[in-house]
């Protein structure tokens, strides 16, 4: 560990939330010179001081330890790209439109990768008035269900929740062409073009 990179860290975070040296250091409980300590890169925080201190900063205790921030390359606008999380414990779903590291429940999730449908796993999808009908014949039960579908264009992103237990019936606005989605809690996440 870089205690040079970590104390540039720590004093770059600190500015950013607008805090002097005194007020992170009354905030958790240490004295104005501990933090200008960290900061000089003379010494670290302790191991027990580092959720308080990634709280206050509002960073991950490991890039605290890096010592940096890495940033994430500009992703274009299609939405069609977009990733999906899912959380394995709560169901907690997370979207985002580039690279991302994100974590529920205590883990870091990975985003899923769709696969595309085979004829016997598309969602039916037909036209009604001015909406497109979504359904599926889907079980939804408590252990096996779609969590939710997601409609993607170039520049949008409508996202439907399901639950276990209802039929699988939802009404979309007719647009212009995109891919639908839809996660699977057994299965995963697919997609379909319409």
């Amino acid at each position: 560990m870089d205690t040079s990179k970590v104390g540039h860290l720590i004093l770059r975070l600190r500015r950013e939330k607008g805090f002097t040296q005194k007020e992170l250091a009354d905030r958790m409980n240490l004295s104005d010179r501990t933090i200008s300590k960290w900061e000089r890169g003379q010494g670290c925080p302790d191991i027990s001081l580092l959720p308080e201190l990634s709280s206050l900063l509002g960073v991950n205790i490991e890039h605290i330890l890096e010592g940096e921030l890495a940033s994430n390359d500009f992703v274009g606008g299609n939405m069609k790209r977009s990733n999906y999380f899912v959380c394995p414990s709560c169901g907690n779903i997370t979207l985002s439109t580039g690279n991302a590291a994100v974590s529920c429940c205590g883990r870091k999730l990975e985003a899923l990768v769709p696969k595309k449908a085979t004829d016997e796993e598309k969602l039916e999808v037909t036209q009604v008035e001015e909406d497109w009908f979504i359904s599926s014949d889907h079980p939804m039960t408590k252990e096996h269900y779609i969590s939710f579908i997601a409609f993607a264009t170039g520049d949008q992103v409508q996202l439907i929740k399901q639950y276990p237990e209802w039929g699988l019936q939802t009404r979309i606005p007719k647009r212009k062409h995109g891919m639908l989605l839809w996660y699977c809690t057994q299965h995963g996440l697919f997609y379909q073009l319409i």
